[in-house]
């Protein structure tokens, strides 16, 4: 599909508006312990959640169909991902913002923010050696995105979840782990795929 080096496409406006919604999501989630206003807040963070999660697929959709795909629209939109996710698992995994009784474990977010990072590194590397920009998503990495937005989801969910179904807290733990895993997962993949296109550049000069 070809390119377009334009900014003005609907798909990078709808990216743009998931970035501005972080902020409003953040201030729910830093007051969602309130012992007055907690649980309005906590829910105004789902709807949130929710509006992005969809915009996210809207804008992908949007890009492929509309032939709107761009080298900014490729930056931004695991960009915006990333954002959501490191503040959404740092805010999850600490105490006054944690879901009492759900509260992330550490090591999920080890797992989640260093992907992301060694990822942002392995892309800085690779333009220093090569002074090409290339974002290339794995299927690995949608499927890590996608657990790591389902968990924030349900972990906003869960004080709901476990008055209806028995045995929640054992759904979430698995759940934790196989965020865990995809996210370790995707960085391998990512790592060695950055590897290789280094080497085959190489072997072109």
């Amino acid at each position: 599909m070809k390119q377009q080096a334009g900014f003005d496409t609907l798909a990078n406006y709808i990216t743009i508006g998931r970035i501005l919604l972080i902020l409003p999501f953040v201030i729910c989630m830093l007051s969602i312990n309130h012992p007055d206003s907690g649980d309005r807040l906590r829910y105004a963070a789902i709807v949130l959640l929710v509006i992005m999660g969809l915009s996210d697929a809207l804008d992908g959709y949007l890009a492929r169909v509309r032939r709107q795909i761009s080298r900014l629209g490729t930056f931004l939109d695991p960009l915006a991902d990333k954002l959501l996710m490191t503040c959404a698992c740092i805010l999850l995994a600490i105490e006054p913002t944690s879901v009492r009784g759900y509260r992330l474990p550490a090591v999920v977010v080890v797992l989640i923010i260093g992907k992301d990072v060694l990822v942002t590194l392995g892309f800085l590397i690779a333009y220093l050696l090569t002074n090409q920009v290339r974002i290339v998503p794995v299927f690995a990495g949608k499927l890590s995105t996608f657990f790591q937005l389902v968990m924030v989801f349900l972990v906003l969910l869960s004080p709901e979840m476990e008055r209806l179904i028995e045995g929640w807290r054992y759904f979430m733990d698995g759940l934790w782990t196989i965020t865990a895993v995809t996210a370790f997962a995707a960085t391998a993949i990512y790592i060695y795929g950055g590897i290789r296109y280094i080497e085959e550049f190489e072997k072109q000069e």
